[in-house]
């Protein structure tokens, strides 16, 4: 057995450790992808006049001097071309409770909007109301990767409500947090 085969049964993991090569399948990546549990996040603006985003559940931190957030956006998006040139996006982070705005956002429909509540700033930034987080941001810098680019934004607002429990997107589903009832937080 191989070192990093006996490291990674050490580490608990179920089932045969497989080669690399074997794992490199669109399917098996995605699949894979997912035991990683993300929140998600709407990317939106407005354009001539209108709501227009996306969700993307690869959202990250990445830093606070300057501050900067980032998202991966497919090549294949029709949406990401009409937002990449706006002066501001929004990024919304999701609520446990958004779980059908972000499907209308994920969709390919016309109006991904219809019924959902949201709000636009001065800058033409278009948040949805009740979400966990909200930032303002602009498009700093684009960086090819594969079939994806990594999209830095600069931050030039925020807020966040921790009463909202996520929206959490894991193995292609979409979940929520546990809350611990403080019985068994005591036990």
């Amino acid at each position: 057995m191989s070192r990093s085969t006996q490291d990674l049964r050490a580490a608990g993991t179920d089932g045969p450790v497989r080669p690399a090569q074997q794992l490199l399948s669109p399917t098996e990546l995605r699949r894979v992808f997912g035991a990683f549990p993300s929140g998600v996040t709407a990317i939106a603006a407005l354009v001539d006049g209108r709501p227009v985003g996306l969700a993307a559940s690869s959202f990250t931190s990445v830093s606070l001097d300057p501050p900067l957030l980032s998202v991966c956006v497919a090549h294949t998006s029709t949406t990401w071309p009409l937002l990449a040139g706006r002066a501001r996006l929004g990024v919304t982070v999701l609520g446990a409770e958004q779980e059908r705005a972000c499907a209308q956002l994920a969709s390919r429909g016309s109006d991904r909007f219809a019924g959902l509540d949201w709000h636009a700033t001065e800058d033409g930034a278009v948040v949805l109301d009740g979400a966990g987080a909200w930032f303002d941001t602009s498009v700093e810098r684009r960086i090819p990767a594969g079939d994806h680019d990594i999209v830095l934004l600069r931050i030039h607002g925020l807020d966040a409500d921790h009463s909202v429990p996520p929206l959490v997107f894991h193995a292609s589903r979409f979940r929520r947090l546990e809350q611990l009832d403080s019985a068994r937080r005591t036990a």
